[in-house]
């Protein structure tokens, strides 16, 4: 079997297609009732998970605590819409500076991934799709990726594929919750 590469839009060519998407899903009541997630891909077509677990939400709750106690100037939210060039994508926590939340404010989404983005793995993400999901938050401007693994072990990575064994934004954040 062949390797098969997809070339992406650029983040910003992307962002306006995102944004009336976006708008159009939010303007709609059929999903407004639905539990599940949400997101789209480079098409608009509507990628929907199953909702979360109470594992995945506890993990995603103390991801938030800590994140707010251990950086200021800025805040950590759960399910955060982002425009990447691969449509909308949610990330289950992230950290906002300041300034990044002002700017935010004025879209139903984020034109840039906040600082941080962190994903709470749940047993049916493969390590491919955490990969792509990271690379997708980079490109859209994404300082770091965090991965929170089943067991409550984080994993920090600066960019596509570089692991390092602290958050250089947040160096006394602890390795585990």
């Amino acid at each position: 079997m062949s390797d098969l590469a997809i070339q992406l839009p650029a983040h910003q060519d992307q962002t306006s297609f995102n944004l009336e998407c976006w708008s159009e899903i939010l303007a709609d009541p059929f999903y407004a009732q639905l539990e599940q997630r949400i997101e789209t891909n480079r098409h608009g077509h509507i990628i929907m998970t199953p909702p979360l677990s109470f594992s995945h939400s506890l993990k995603g709750s103390e991801l938030i605590r800590l994140l707010n106690l251990h950086l200021e100037r800025g805040q950590a939210l759960h399910e955060v819409p982002i425009s990447t060039s691969d449509g909308v994508r949610a990330a289950d926590v992230a950290w906002l500076s300041f300034e990044q939340l002002e700017q935010a404010k004025e879209n139903n989404i984020l034109l840039n991934a906040p600082e941080i983005c962190v994903e709470v793995l749940s047993p049916r993400n493969s390590e491919t799709e955490m990969q792509e999901k990271a690379a997708l938050y980079f490109d859209a401007g994404a300082t770091e990726v965090w991965l929170c693994d089943d067991d409550g072990s984080l994993r920090f990575f600066t960019a596509p594929g570089q692991q390092v064994a602290q958050s250089p934004l947040a160096p006394d954040f602890p390795n585990s919750i």
